[in-house]
């Protein structure tokens, strides 16, 4: 009778691949998170507006993590210093007077053979969508309470219009065209970097999407504001 021990099969499993570990599947924070890093991204100037659409696009088509990690990894992280570790952080609260809860994510503005309008003292959310469809959209940030410093607002027109105010005294950046439509972003660059940063991305088709400022309408300055809100 051979006594002789023989090896037992290990009963543990094998590390698992790495293109395994990067296929996680990546959750709606996941994307929320890669979005903050860009929005802070093209209000710092590394990124373009064009640029910009086309990662804030691929963020919200990615499926999983290893989709996602390439659109921000050559950026830092917002209010850090150095570059980007997986999980990137959000972006802090930009209105002194805003609330502890936060605007929502995203807003939408729909308007099919009708009209729907935005404006007064509302909290701008930091992505809003506007479709137009033989409809009219206004949207009037001239009062509007920004709780991020980047706020992105992607409109479609289809027979319809959408119209976009803003303070003279913020930045305006723009990436569209128009097939038998018109497409018109009046640029702005604010002198205070504190300034909010308003991005508009659009396609018009037999249609029109227009956003300037609105003259005689100015934010207050954010300093003495934040000084007032804290009681210096």
């Amino acid at each position: 009778m051979d006594l002789e021990k023989k090896p037992q099969p290990s009963l543990q499993k094998p590390p698992a691949p790495v293109a395994q570990q990067t296929s996680l599947r990546a959750s709606d924070a996941d994307r929320d998170r890669a979005a903050d890093i860009l929005r802070e991204a093209v209000a710092e100037g590394r990124l373009d507006a064009e640029e910009h659409g086309e990662r804030i696009d691929a963020v919200y088509r990615a499926k999983t993590q290893a989709e996602l990690e390439p659109l921000v990894s050559d950026l830092p992280v917002p209010g850090g210093s150095g570059h980007r570790a997986p999980g990137p952080a959000p972006s802090t609260a930009y209105d002194p007077y805003a609330s502890g809860q936060g605007a929502q994510a995203e807003d939408s503005l729909v308007a099919v053979f009708s009209s729907a309008t935005r404006k007064g003292r509302w909290r701008i959310a930091p992505r809003t969508k506007a479709f137009a469809l033989f409809g009219a959209i206004e949207i009037d940030l001239t009062e509007a309470l920004f709780a991020q410093r980047l706020t992105t607002i992607n409109a479609t027109s289809v027979f319809g219009s959408v119209e976009i105010r803003v303070p003279e005294n913020i930045t305006l950046r723009g990436n569209g065209n128009g097939i038998f439509g018109n497409f018109e972003v009046s640029t702005l660059e604010a002198t205070d970097p504190e300034a909010p940063v308003v991005v508009v991305n659009g396609f018009s088709v037999f249609g029109s999407i227009e956003a300037k400022p609105k003259r005689g309408k100015l934010i207050a300055d954010l300093h003495d504001r934040l000084r007032k809100h804290l009681g210096h």
